[in-house]
């Protein structure tokens, strides 16, 4: 019996065919990535390629099963290959241990695929997929969880929203002076003693911290203003007595007692808020800790396990203390073999989260805000998402059965799926996909590859031969942007004459152009970068795609003759055709009778192909 007997008889025969001959991409291997690709590997999925950055840390072994302990540290994807071909090694899994975004996965590369999984834990990487699977004209199917909450959705250009189509929530972000001056919540003082006082201490200070004073500069705020540049320059001239033993008192009788005297001395600051500040005295608690009225049992066992209990006053001062001692250590450790070392924040590194724990805690305390635990402080500092095993399994067998959808072409009983572990015993939700949004400034682009010699082409090439083209009916002025800076407007053409090389548009990237009519309504065309080097001579672009034009009514560049458009179709010559790295069943093969039009527009059974000859 074989091992897919049992799938190939539920899904049936064509179904099964379908799912076998796919290629999937997959792009994450953390906790859903690891249920995901065990589905796939179990489902009749054979040709899959995975992507994933991220190495394996002892805190993803709780969920993550993949993993276990002699794999910290290893690469995510290339682990998880090797764990999944142990459930299935009839498959051919090819791991990636690289970002998504980087140049090698371009257009080409993701349309040699069927269907696309994402299984991401951050915004950007999500966006760049949504992207390039709208370019590639490839299914992508979203998914995330939080807890026990949990998504799945389907997105097919044209037909359903993308991912952008919806607004995302912005990250939290708070005012610096609420921050330095006036925190009300434990996260204000957590954000404090991780943002502020351990890079002023230990790692590269902040030099847009005075620029971001400023813009919060209010004529009833100035002093105060004033008064924090002094405090950032006070740390700096007390980091310097760094590696002596009274460092960390110095710190601490700076900032939780001098600077809360200074907040207490500007009156007006406190009339309206029920309990100012109270400066913490170095010696009153100093005193509690030598004649023992406190426990200091945090390293202790206990009923309660110790990143998950509070600690008293004392104990979050013993901690405070010798953290900064540790932390000092390590640095001027670090120092003697790289005179610029800093450290960082890292959420794992026990000494910085002994730091922030007990920093955050101490200024809670000083002005009457809940204390955390560790546990609590960690989660909060390094904006972790609660990760459960079990919601990822879910989620991870939802994509599958709406891979399946996909697949069989029966996209109109594709869902988005909505998981509420919280609602029982209703725990799904569901809703029919949604049509793309006309006000979304991603989908309604058009998509285009253009293929070109980028170590050629020079941007007026690019606008003379592409965008402008020679029609009668000229799009006008442009706005051309790559990564978020603009290339060239009416008012910027200083790069006209650079090759899209010496711009640093290289393989993979994407470019976008734009009417400059000062209007909204315009959509920008989006054109995905593959260089080539053709063998026609003096070819440096060909356009695969839609038009540039087709949704501003301005076809692409015709052919420079101004013969009659009858045309007459011939065989492609060998020397014409595209060749690519690689097989795929939806690209043309070779033997493939292809014509090729007079105005030297190739066409193929999937569209259009305009080459364009440089004179």
């Amino acid at each position: 019996m074989t091992r897919t007997l049992y799938a190939e008889t539920v899904l049936g025969q064509s179904l099964f065919q379908k799912i076998s001959n796919c290629r999937v991409l997959m792009i994450g291997a953390g906790g859903i990535g690891c249920e995901l690709l065990k589905n796939l590997a179990m489902s009749g999925f054979r040709q899959i390629e995975l992507v994933d950055l991220d190495t394996i840390d002892i805190s993803n072994l709780n969920r993550q099963f993949l993993f276990q302990k002699q794999h910290i540290r290893k690469s995510k994807a290339e682990v998880a290959r090797e764990s999944a071909l142990k459930f299935n090694p009839n498959i051919n899994i090819i791991a990636h241990h690289a970002n998504i975004k980087n140049p090698r996965f371009n257009v080409e590369w993701f349309k040699s695929f069927d269907i696309v999984m994402n299984a991401l834990d951050n915004l950007d990487a999500r966006r760049h997929v949504n992207m390039m699977c709208l370019v590639a004209n490839v299914p992508l199917i979203e998914s995330g969880t939080e807890g026990y909450l949990g998504q799945v959705t389907v997105i097919k250009k044209d037909e359903t929203e993308c991912y952008d189509c919806q607004p995302k929530p912005v990250r939290k972000t708070y005012p610096v002076c609420t921050i330095r001056s006036t925190p009300s919540q434990p996260i204000h003082c957590i954000v404090w003693a991780k943002s502020y006082l351990f890079s002023q201490l230990f790692g590269l200070p902040d030099e847009e911290d005075d620029e971001r004073l400023e813009a919060e500069m209010t004529q009833e705020n100035v002093n105060e203003i004033e008064n924090l540049k002094k405090e950032t320059q006070a740390l700096k001239q007390i980091r310097e007595a760094m590696g002596t033993a009274d460092y960390p008192q110095k710190v601490f009788r700076k900032v939780f007692t001098d600077d809360i005297k200074r907040l207490l001395s500007m009156e007006d600051m406190w009339q309206n808020r029920r309990n100012p500040p109270v400066p913490l005295i170095y010696e009153d608690i100093e005193k509690l800790v030598t004649e023992g009225n406190s426990q200091l049992n945090y390293t202790e066992n206990s009923n309660t396990l110790k990143d998950q209990r509070v600690w008293s006053l004392a104990e979050n001062f013993v901690v405070f203390l010798d953290s900064v001692r540790r932390l000092s250590e390590k640095l001027i450790k670090q120092k003697t073999n790289n005179p610029d070392a800093s450290l960082s924040f890292d959420k794992d590194d026990p000494d910085a989260l002994d730091f922030v724990t007990a920093t955050s805690n101490l200024r809670s305390i000083i002005f009457g805000i809940e204390v955390k635990s560790q546990f609590k402080v960690k989660e909060m500092a390094g904006n972790i998402i609660p990760a459960i095993a079990t919601t990822n399994a879910i989620i991870a067998g939802m994509i599958v059965m709406q891979s399946f959808k996909v697949l069989n072409e029966k996209l109109n009983e594709c869902k988005t799926i909505f998981l509420d572990g919280s609602r029982r015993p209703q725990i799904f939700l569901s809703e029919s996909l949604n049509p793309p949004n006309p006000e979304c400034r991603i989908c309604n682009n058009t998509h285009i590859i253009l293929k070109i010699n980028t170590k050629k082409a020079t941007l007026r090439d690019f606008l003379d031969k592409v965008i402008h083209g020679r029609d009668e009916d000229d799009i006008g002025e442009v706005i051309v942007e790559e990564g978020g800076r603009i290339i060239y407007d009416v008012e910027y053409d200083d790069n006209l004459d650079a090759t899209f090389e010496q711009l640093q548009i290289t393989d993979g990237k994407l470019v976008s152009v734009k009417p400059d009519d000062d209007t909204e309504e315009q959509n920008s065309s989006i054109f995905a970068i593959s260089h080539r080097e053709f063998e026609k001579p003096n070819t440096w672009f060909q356009v695969d795609g839609k038009p540039f034009a087709a949704r501003n009514k301005i076809p692409v560049a015709k052919s420079s003759d101004n013969s009659t458009s009858s045309t007459h179709k011939r065989k492609l010559e060998e020397s014409e055709l595209d060749t690519f790295e690689g097989s795929s069943r939806k690209r043309p093969a070779t033997n493939e009778e292809i014509l090729v039009d007079d105005d030297d527009t190739i066409v193929t059974e999937s569209g259009t192909q305009k080459l364009i000859v440089i004179d």
